[in-house]
């Protein structure tokens, strides 16, 4: 059977978890392209902590107490408190890596509003050592101390958000990241980048700013 690509979407609840982790290190070391939506961000750096930093028990606050806890409650969260203990509504990302192909995909803006709705966050105690392994965190939140958006070097597109950009996503104005997972299984993506950049850019020296970016113009390249 073939596979042009991965999606692992958010949810909650242990069930199908090691299902999802075994499919995020397929698409990983496979070099096929991978997207994962909240709870899929969660288990993607789960997955990058137990095969590439080798904490073998390393898993989530949610579903293990175990002595690696790559992924923990948000500390302002009241745990045991399920009603109303969510980090909910539009936020806003900012994008700390001018090279992110997810930033280049949002028409390379310096940051993106976004809905969310989770309860869990990347450690930050293993921020720093999942960055130097090559998995970077390209997007975080206002006061830096959220991890949004990750990105894995090296590698076509394997991307991973905390929030939920389906929930803004529109016919003539598709969200990007899923929008990049699409591109990236057709073999598409560096053509579409490369049409980005050309957007992007003045047209002339007299050009004072880059053109307008729109996802809509480049269905036609594609």
């Amino acid at each position: 059977m073939s596979h042009g690509g991965v999606l692992v979407p958010g949810g909650f609840g242990s069930r199908g978890i090691e299902g999802k982790i075994a499919a995020i290190e397929w698409a990983r070391t496979q070099s096929k392209p991978f997207l994962g939506i909240c709870l899929g961000l969660q288990c993607a750096v789960i997955e990058f902590a137990r095969h590439v930093l080798h904490y073998k028990d390393a898993h989530s606050a949610e579903f293990d107490k175990c002595e690696h806890q790559v992924v923990i409650e948000m500390p302002e969260h009241n745990p045991g408190n399920m009603g109303g203990t969510m980090r909910l509504g539009r936020r806003t990302t900012h994008f700390v890596n001018d090279e992110s192909i997810v930033k280049k995909l949002y028409g390379n803006k310096a940051s993106v509003d976004e809905r969310h709705r989770h309860r869990y966050e990347v450690n930050p105690a293993y921020i720093e050592e999942c960055e130097k392994a090559g998995l970077k965190f390209v997007g975080r939140s206002d006061d830096n101390e959220r991890m949004e958006i990750l990105e894995l070097e090296n590698h076509p597109y394997f991307v991973a958000v905390q929030y939920h950009p389906e929930y803004i996503s529109r016919p003539l104005k598709p969200s990007a990241p899923y929008l990049g997972l699409i591109w990236a299984a057709c073999g598409e993506l560096k053509n579409v980048l490369s049409h980005v950049a050309k957007e992007q850019s003045p047209t002339d020296i007299s050009a004072k700013s880059p053109s307008p970016f729109s996802h809509v113009n480049l269905f036609r390249h594609t």
